[in-house]
């Protein structure tokens, strides 16, 4: 079968892999349907210090079921649409022991610390599974990276009196939107793209910001009668960002972190006691977060074609990977379509 290959940084090839074989408990998976992530442009660019190359990216999927291996439950059929959680867990750990498996000491994601899902058939355990009757495969393909930005807001205890800022309007970002605006959360959204904050209002932000012409402080201070908000989610990844989150958040508020910083942060601690801040980091998506964003997807209030920027074939799939790489801001959401996949 064919697969896309990340060889080494900055190189991609087409090359020729063995079909697998679903074992006990798992199924084969049709792939049609990949998104590309930002951890897939880390790789790409030689900065994504979990990868060794040559890999496979990929782990926003859109599949149908092909083949099952012994003991798959009946319900999980041959030719039945599905997505997949693309993380492990390995149960052993502290934060398995405590029920969160979702950021497992020893986890591997799906094209980062193991070979992804840019391949014509996949293998993966049927409790991984999701299904929907009725999103077709790109809005499958959809789902997971929606699940960060719910699994952030989850994080954030975000509920309907609240005002939420997010700061960042990329993939991630608009998944917190959504997920915040699910909760009736009064949602603002900063960025510096005026396209960006469009797609915001799509998704469900009450109001927007563009930091790069407005002053955030004052606008933050005048849209909640000087208290600011009582939760700030960063999903950008700069270190002003960092510092702006527990600036700007209310006394008593809750500040999460989504992105990394590439540069180290510094603060005013006095940020941390005076306000008395909870302050939380936000890893992968649990299985609540999946059936959340299925559901919210299916009520079709998510501007779906908005969002995806661009689909492009398997043969096309390495200089796309290129093209976002030279020019990141044009693109939202990436997803290829593999030769022969329906949507």
């Amino acid at each position: 079968m064919r697969a896309l290959q990340i060889t080494t940084p900055g190189r991609t090839d087409l090359v020729d892999i063995a079909t697998p074989s679903p074992g006990d408990g798992e199924v084969l998976l049709r792939v049609h349907v990949i998104g590309y992530c930002g951890s897939d442009l880390k790789t790409f660019r030689g900065s994504n210090p979990l990868v060794q190359y040559p890999r496979v990216p990929g782990h926003e999927i859109g599949a149908v079921i092909a083949g099952r291996g012994p003991h798959v439950p009946a319900e999980w059929e041959e030719g039945l649409a599905v997505t997949l959680s693309p993380y492990t867990h390995c149960e052993r750990c502290a934060a398995c022991r405590q029920g969160r498996p979702n950021c497992c000491r020893h986890n591997q994601t799906l094209g980062v610390q193991r070979e992804g899902a840019l391949a014509e058939y996949i293998v993966a355990p049927w409790r991984r599974l999701y299904r929907s009757g009725t999103l077709s495969l790109r809005e499958l393909a959809l789902v997971e990276p929606l699940t960060v930005g719910f699994h952030a807001v989850d994080r954030g205890r975000v509920a309907a009196q609240d005002t939420l800022v997010v700061f960042g309007c990329g993939a991630i970002g608009l998944g917190v939107i959504a997920g915040g605006a699910s909760r009736r959360a009064r949602v603002i959204a900063v960025d510096i793209d005026d396209g960006k904050l469009v797609l915001a209002r799509q998704c469900g932000a009450a109001l927007t910001i563009n930091s790069e012409r407005e002053p955030l402080h004052a606008r933050l201070q005048d849209l909640t009668s000087g208290e600011g908000p009582e939760v700030v989610i960063e999903a950008v990844g700069m270190p002003q960002t960092f510092r702006a989150a527990v600036e700007e958040v209310s006394f008593a508020g809750r500040v999460v972190y989504i992105g990394y910083s590439k540069q180290p942060v510094e603060y005013d601690t006095r940020h941390f006691v005076m306000k008395e801040l909870d302050i939380l980091g936000s890893r992968n998506a649990t299985p609540q977060d999946f059936r959340a964003v299925i559901q919210m997807l299916e009520t079709r209030a998510f501007p779906v074609e908005s969002v995806i920027s661009r689909t492009v074939s398997l043969a096309e799939a390495g200089a796309a990977l290129q093209a976002w790489s030279d020019h990141p801001a044009a693109i939202t959401k990436l997803q290829v379509a593999l030769a022969g996949g329906r949507e």
